[in-house]
């Protein structure tokens, strides 16, 4: 059995590697606007002689980019998403806020199809949202990947040792 500096060493190393590949997952996948999230990326390890305590940390709507959303009225995007657009728990104007956040720092407008003049920042960031929001978010799997991939790559005794079942480690550290 790995003893406590060992167990704490790996699991350091596990976090280490998630943090890194979900951040460049987040580049590659051109999820990188603002940074916030990138930054937010944190993890905590603790060892007890019982119990480990690891936690890796990030904004609340990283959740949300990388499980999907289900649209209000279609969840063909994300079918398997515990996350639905109108289901009344979410903060209000969250979605407009951040779309109209994302228009303005990628300067993004539409035209408009009449007299093909550029539409306003914020009319542009209002189609956009009530797309969002009926229709939803495809997941990115930006975090779950290399959590899987990671979890994967974690000693076998380590995993015995401490009875961790990998499908409630995640919707323990996805709820957290």
């Amino acid at each position: 059995m790995l003893n406590k500096k060992e167990t704490l060493s790996t699991l350091e190393a596990f976090n280490k590697y998630v943090i890194q590949q979900a951040r460049t997952n987040l580049t590659k996948k051109d999820k990188n606007v603002s940074k916030k999230l990138y930054d937010s990326l944190k993890s905590k390890t603790k060892v007890n002689p019982n119990s480990i305590e690891n936690y890796i940390e990030m904004e609340e709507y990283g959740q949300y980019l990388d499980l999907g959303v289900k649209g209000k009225v279609s969840s063909a995007k994300a079918p398997n998403s515990p996350f639905k657009y109108g289901s009344g728990t979410g903060r209000k104007g969250g979605l407009t806020e951040g779309i109209r956040g994302w228009v303005k720092a990628r300067r993004f407008q539409f035209r408009n199809k009449e007299n093909g003049k550029f539409m306003s920042f914020e009319q542009t960031a209002q189609l956009i949202t009530r797309s969002i929001y009926l229709k939803g978010t495809k997941p990115t799997l930006f975090f779950s990947k290399p959590f899987e991939k990671g979890f994967e790559r974690l000693p076998n005794e380590l995993i015995e040792a401490y009875g961790l079942d990998l499908e409630s480690f995640i919707k323990f550290t996805l709820k957290e």
